[in-house]
């Protein structure tokens, strides 16, 4: 029966991230050691060395000491710190998830979710199409204009009680947020935070070819809502909801004084994230600041907000620390100096295939190195000055070199476990990971293909 009970609930995703930490751990001894010359946060083309790597019986347990310049493998101690020090690296984000879970908290038992889901429902007449057509674009072009993604993380939880509150899978909500987010992604349009970097390391202009974007994005959106409508028709007649006697209360005031405090902390933090570039402590601070001023708001007491605020932190407390064993991935891959030799060996089988097989090759390094460096300015800074003279030797469009990382990068992380990002979703969601593996990996296997073909287009015209 306990056996019955496990297999329904599925592997938890701890087990799950601690058997890549210890896999991580495995390749530092597997993997020879290695480094790129560096420039700032860029690496130097063609200056990568393989560095000595001492081995001992002794390094399996405890942190050998070794002489300058010398590499070692990763020890099951150093394996064990990696996991406290991931959590530090990854605190800022993991405090933010945790405050929106707490602001969530506060909204949720206001009664304020509720009602907003009853009125949005009413205002598209029940038509659940509809809705997924027009949140779906809605969310895909905040990211791939202005590249909007943690600020997100308020949305996943209403999506998806949206989801329950009309009798579908809670999954449901969060693939409209989560996919349209990856699909903005995957087309950056002019999504700051990878072109800033990516294209003047090619050498155009920041911005430049937001004619080919856009036509991917188009593309990719159109085929993402093709896939949430498709994955509606096995759930849809599951649907007892009866959107004709849905009935709306009328907007109170303290309700709506909530709904303009919630309101104005977005556009806050739409305009911190974008124009002032604030970083994770900022918008902690906002979404903070947001949740004192609904608990004011509120017909509820101190106590009782302040309750209702621990209860949202306590749904979203164990997923979000998830993030700290992922950040725990990359510490051990970084120690163990085994990084720029994949990106380097990655790099190095392109080889001269012809312009399509290389802008190919290239999107598949970027889908593998992805799960490894899963941060999109932190990959582009790593492998766009390696990729630039590689497709130019090849006669592979600086645009096309472009769209290749953006496509490797946005479609891996559409599962990776090692995206902060990502565990961040689904700790707002309260999704399990596998459960969205499950759910997402069709449309993961379609934009692969998908993405090979848009490279096809984007050689022929020589972008």
């Amino acid at each position: 029966m306990k056996a019955e009970e496990t297999s329904r609930k599925g592997t938890n995703p701890v087990i799950i991230l601690m058997s890549i930490l210890v896999l991580a751990s495995l390749m530092t001894w597997l993997v020879s050691s290695g480094a790129y010359e560096r420039e700032g946060r860029l690496i130097v083309p063609e200056s990568f060395e393989l560095i000595t790597k001492e081995r001992s019986i002794r390094g399996l347990l405890l942190a050998p000491d070794t002489a300058v310049g010398v590499a070692a493998p990763v020890s099951v101690v150093q394996t064990l710190l990696a996991i406290p020090a991931g959590l530090e690296r990854g605190a800022s984000l993991i405090f933010m998830v945790l405050i929106i879970g707490g602001m969530f908290g506060i909204l949720d038992k206001a009664g304020v979710v509720d009602n907003g889901i009853n009125r949005l429902l009413k205002m598209v007449k029940g038509n659940i199409s509809l809705l997924v057509i027009v949140l779906m674009t809605v969310f895909s072009a905040g990211s791939a204009f202005l590249g909007l993604a943690s600020e997100y993380l308020i949305v996943i939880p209403v999506m998806t009680a949206m989801a329950t509150r009309i009798g579908l899978p809670a999954i449901v909500g969060f693939a409209i947020v989560n996919l349209a987010v990856k699909i903005g992604y995957l087309a950056s349009v002019t999504n700051p935070i990878p072109l800033t970097i990516a294209q003047p390391l090619v050498g155009v202009p920041i911005f430049s070819g937001v004619g080919l974007r856009l036509f991917f994005y188009i593309v990719f959106l159109v085929s993402g809502i093709g896939f949430m409508l498709y994955k509606l028709r096995d759930v849809s007649r599951n649907v007892e909801f009866d959107f004709h006697e849905l009935k709306v209360p009328p907007l109170a005031i303290r309700e709506g004084l909530m709904l303009l405090v919630l309101v104005v902390g977005i556009i806050t933090i739409i305009v911190g994230s974008t124009r002032l570039q604030w970083a994770h402590h900022e918008l902690t601070a906002c979404y903070i600041a947001v949740s004192i001023a609904l608990g004011c708001s509120s017909e509820m007491s101190a106590n009782e907000a302040v309750e209702a605020f621990i209860s949202g932190m306590k749904k979203v407390l164990l997923a979000s620390s998830l993030i700290g064993v992922a950040m725990a991935v990359t510490m051990v891959l970084e120690q163990g100096q085994i990084l720029d030799t994949i990106v380097n060996a990655l790099n190095g089988a392109i080889g001269e295939n012809g312009a399509y097989l290389t802008a190919v090759w290239m999107f598949f390094s970027q889908l593998l190195l992805d799960f490894l460096i899963p941060s999109t300015s932190g990959q582009a800074a790593v492998t766009m000055p390696i990729l630039a003279p590689l497709s130019q030797l090849a006669g592979v469009g600086p645009q096309t070199t472009v769209s290749a990382f953006l496509f490797g990068n946005g479609i891996t992380n559409m599962l990776t476990p090692t995206s902060g990002t990502l565990l961040a979703y689904l700790a707002a969601g309260r999704i399990e990971w596998l459960a969205w593996v499950r759910y997402i990996l069709p449309a993961w296997a379609g934009f692969i293909a998908l993405a090979c073909l848009l490279l096809a287009v984007a050689v022929v015209l020589g972008a």
